[in-house]
């Protein structure tokens, strides 16, 4: 992380320096210069508005002139940073230790991953069409029950999902609390194979419901001899389909 940061910063410099070299040439040409500080400052702000380096250059603009240097101090001094993230709690140490502190600010993922579905994924809040706030609060207390049950689904279902199911193998791989996550062996066979280990299709979350859609109920009638019967029958669940009713816990049946 701190060499990727150290190389950033280099190329916005260097980036920064290469447009500003522009308006020093600009302000040194024969022909028609540019002149006047409100109007070099112009030129001089769209570069440091579009760079958002300007800490790091000192700036001399004259009536017919213009220089700059880089800040070294201020750069050195954001070097020392380099590769530190620093997180702060007001809880004691008791309460919450730096260790589980790391832990709760990495579980932010998550919350931001919640709002990605939440109103554009799976469940797309948005737009709201109501024009009562009881309508509105309804709505959206609806989505968010939704998302609850998601959730708990996602939970259930992760052994036949590209999710996670092995979270106590994924947590033993990391060498830090601060160490970016890595997968499980188990995920990172069913991401390569696209086969559950017991052999199974994986699915996303998305193209399993839309598998699971396919179950119908079907109603057959028939005659036999002078009587004519009506029942339903629903449609046989290939292995996938039943490896998810199973790991739901729940059972299709017909009601007549």
């Amino acid at each position: 992380m701190a060499a990727e940061r150290k190389k950033n910063r280099e190329e916005l410099l260097q980036a920064t320096e290469k447009e500003l070299e522009k308006i020093v040439a600009a302000t040194s040409r024969k022909a028609r210069p540019l002149k006047g500080e409100d109007n070099i400052g112009v030129k001089v702000g769209k570069v440091i508005n579009k760079f958002n380096v300007e800490k790091h250059f000192k700036f001399e603009i004259e009536e017919n002139s213009f220089s700059y240097q880089r800040n070294k101090s201020k750069i050195d001094a954001e070097a020392v940073l380099d590769g530190l993230y620093i997180i702060r709690t007001s809880l004691d140490e008791e309460t919450l230790s730096a260790t589980d502190t790391v832990k709760v600010y990495k579980n932010l993922s998550q919350v931001e991953e919640a709002f990605r579905s939440y109103k554009n994924v799976d469940l797309k809040v948005l737009p709201i069409s109501h024009y009562t706030a009881e309508r509105v609060k309804a709505h959206i207390f609806l989505c968010m029950l939704s998302y609850y049950v998601e959730w708990h689904m996602r939970e259930l279902l992760s052994p036949i999902l590209f999710d996670e199911d092995d979270w106590e193998a994924a947590a033993a791989r990391k060498e830090s609390v601060v160490s970016s996550a890595k997968k499980s062996e188990k995920a990172k066979n069913k991401a390569n194979k696209k086969r559950t280990s017991d052999n199974l299709p994986v699915h996303s979350f998305q193209t399993l419901l839309d598998d699971l859609a396919t179950i119908v109920k079907n109603t057959t009638s028939t005659t036999i001899g002078s009587k004519s019967f009506v029942f339903e029958k629903i449609t046989q669940p290939t292995a996938i389909q039943q490896r998810a009713i199973d790991l739901l816990g729940i059972s299709i049946i017909c009601t007549q």
